[in-house]
C-alpha cells in the first residue's frame, strides 16, 4: 500500500498514511482529530537507470562508478 503525505489546516501539522490508492482522495482526520486536512503532493527522485550501458557493457552515463572500478578507466 503506498504513503500518502498530508497536511492539516487547523494546526498545520504534516502527517503521512498508508492507505489504499483508492482511498488516497477520501477524507482523513488529522492524528488531533481535526477533519480539515488536504493531500500533499509527494516528490520522487531516481538517478540513473540500472539499463543504461551501452555496446561495451560500460556505463553511458555518470562517468563511471569510481576509483579502482573496471568503468572508470
Amino acid at each position: 500500500m503506498p504513503v500518502y503525505e498530508y497536511l492539516c489546516r487547523v494546526c498545520d501539522t504534516r502527517f503521512e498514511e498508508r492507505r489504499a490508492m483508492a482511498d488516497a482522495g477520501a477524507p482523513i482526520n488529522c492524528p488531533s482529530g481535526h477533519p480539515d486536512t488536504a493531500r500533499l503532493l509527494s516528490v520522487f527522485a531516481s538517478v540513473g537507470r540500472a539499463d543504461a550501458a551501452g555496446p561495451s557493457g560500460r556505463p553511458t552515463t555518470g562517468g563511471g562508478c569510481g576509483a579502482g572500478c573496471a568503468c572508470a578507466s
